[in-house]
């Protein structure tokens, strides 16, 4: 069939171009993640879509598509955290892992996805191998108490082709936002969604509330789905449509600046295992976090 006439739409440029309905991006997703589409097809959507920009019903039809087609994670039907870890660490440790351990702690099954999108960060992929978590293969599942890393190729092959298209053309594209708002698991799950630049904080929230998620939404670490360490950021939940502010933002400066680790694998879980004996306080921000995240998966 080809996605020809969908790029003819999109492609117009950032005044001309036209938006897909939901079924129309659903069927253009499909076919990517299907990998039914050329290279060069692939990179002119990437390409159009970077102009124009994701409406929220063109970020519903590619969920849904992606649902429909993701090797889902199997949760045992226990309360489960789904955290997409994509960004990685450039100046801050990347502490997704610590709140995955702290969360598991709980009782809570704790699923982290993803896969290295830039070469000079340090994943939770990394940092989780550190500390003794390996990444799943095939027929992925995860009990209560546990947390288990699931690359993005092993969820979908053509998910992540089209994240691979940022190593060639340097820029992001609608997979990047994808991955953020998806929710890999066979059965219910909060997603802990985050954002770094203002204007996905709209086009997220939007996608969360049209699609009837469940999920929490914050202005991560570098894009990482945890609390910054340093201050606490503003959190939302979205629930069957409805939205909820349950967290405001911190302002002003720390009275006291944490002590943090490099950004280096090793040093990171050096760090996430002091902390997780009571060796080193948990930075307030994310015990904030865990806080409201239990409050949800339990309600």
């Amino acid at each position: 069939m080809g996605i020809g006439h969908y790029i003819k739409d999109i492609g117009r440029g950032k005044d001309g171009a036209r938006a897909l309905g939901r079924a129309q991006a659903a069927d253009l997703m499909g076919q990517i993640l299907d990998q039914e589409v050329s290279d060069l097809e692939l990179g002119a959507f990437c390409l159009a879509m970077r102009i124009k920009g994701e409406t929220p019903e063109e970020m519903a039809g590619f969920l849904d598509a992606t649902h429909a087609r993701l090797n889902k994670v199997h949760t045992h039907h226990a309360p489960t955290v789904v955290l997409p870890s994509y960004n990685g660490a450039r100046k801050l440790p990347v502490l997704t892992p610590l709140l995955a351990l702290m969360l598991a702690r709980e009782g809570v099954a704790v699923v982290v996805h993803g896969t290295a999108t830039e070469d000079k960060r340090v994943s939770s992929q990394a940092v989780l191998a550190e500390l003794g978590v390996a990444a799943c293969g095939a027929s992925a599942q995860v009990k209560k108490g546990e947390v288990v890393f699931v690359p993005t190729g092993t969820l979908s092959t053509g998910l992540e082709r089209l994240l691979s298209v940022r190593r060639v053309v340097g820029l992001r594209n609608p997979g990047h936002s994808l991955v953020k708002l998806m929710n890999p698991c066979d059965g219910p799950a909060l997603v802990v969604g985050s954002y770094t630049h203002p204007e996905y904080l709209q086009s997220m929230s939007a996608t969360f509330a049209l699609t009837g998620q469940h999920a929490l939404l914050l202005r991560g670490t570098e894009g990482e789905p945890v609390a910054d360490a340093r201050r606490t950021p503003a959190m939302d939940v979205f629930k069957s449509g409805q939205t909820r502010r349950v967290q405001a933002q911190q302002e002003g400066a720390l009275a006291q600046m944490p002590d943090l680790p490099g950004t280096d694998a090793a040093a990171t879980a050096a760090y996430i295992q002091q902390v997780v004996r009571g060796e080193w306080p948990v930075p307030a921000p994310l015990a904030l976090q865990v806080q409201h995240i239990l409050h949800e998966v339990s309600a």
